[in-house]
């Protein structure tokens, strides 16, 4: 009897601890968190401000994703990029990835790359996707470059669609080294690719969902494309003489819950290394 008394008790601890994980992964869900990153560079001389949004997932912050929008908007970005996965293959609601994309390009100019769960759309939800958010005024980077001036520094931003990261070395364009070289990529797990790629200064990426579950001690659980105990699951890393920004993005995809990983909109300050002379 006391064996059985013990048990009982013992589920009811696990239940209870349960049910506490699920309502704290559900309230961290919704909260937004910014992460800053200064990026420092001598090919800038004056500098300027990227806010980096990713892996959206069809995520609600409220009526025209307000709160999100507010959240972007106070970091007074000079351009936003989006970094694939604005909407969801397994929940799909396209004109709310629409209205995020016309919200933010209020803001300022708006640049955006695709993620896996577009390439999984018919045909028809992904013309859909992408005729909206160019009506909205993103502009979609597919493998293509734009020279960009910003507050008087010149710079090269590209896309690499989702497509072609299979194949880096052969399916992405070739870049000069004469300007700073910004890449917005979706998946992390290439970065020996981009690394050696040539001439790639800074990679934006997402995918990784910050690990979903970060413990302490271990940090990511599990990320996709990179299983269990994955490298690439968020913050600044450097192979050669590229660096790397994996955001843990601000949605979730086939699970809900997040543990110990807000939601995360990430601040990019591209500085000059002159500065420093």
């Amino acid at each position: 009897m006391k064996n059985k008394g013990n048990l009982k008790k013992r589920l009811i601890i696990y239940a209870v601890i349960i049910v506490v994980l699920v309502l704290f992964g559900s309230w961290q869900n919704s909260m937004l968190t910014v992460t800053e990153y200064t990026y420092k560079s001598d090919k800038i001389s004056e500098g300027f401000t990227i806010v980096q949004i990713s892996d959206l997932h069809n995520k609600n912050y409220g009526k025209k994703q307000k709160r999100l929008i507010e959240k972007i908007s106070a970091l007074e970005p000079d351009i936003i990029v989006i970094t694939g996965d604005i909407a969801d293959s397994s929940h799909t609601y396209i004109p709310k990835a629409i209205e995020f994309g016309e919200e933010a390009a209020k803001i300022t100019k708006t640049y955006y790359v695709s993620g896996n769960h577009e390439q999984r759309f018919s045909r028809k939800e992904f013309d859909y996707l992408m005729d909206g958010l160019k009506q909205a005024g993103v502009v979609r980077l597919v493998d293509d470059c734009l020279d960009i001036s910003l507050n008087g520094d010149d710079f090269r931003l590209t896309g690499f669609d989702e497509n072609s990261l299979i194949d880096v070395a052969n399916n992405c364009p070739k870049l000069a080294g004469d300007k700073l070289n910004v890449v917005l990529a979706h998946e992390p797990q290439f970065i020996e690719d981009y690394s050696t790629h040539g001439n790639i200064d800074l990679v934006l990426t997402g995918h990784a969902h910050g690990g979903q579950f970060r413990l302490p001690f271990i940090g990511g659980v599990f990320a996709p494309d990179q299983g269990f105990n994955p490298k690439y699951y968020e913050g600044m890393h450097k192979m050669g003489d590229t660096t790397m920004i994996v955001s843990r993005g601000v949605g979730n995809s086939a699970f809900p819950l997040r543990l110990f990983n807000y939601p995360e909109i990430v601040k990019i300050n591209i500085e000059s290394e002159k500065a420093d002379d």
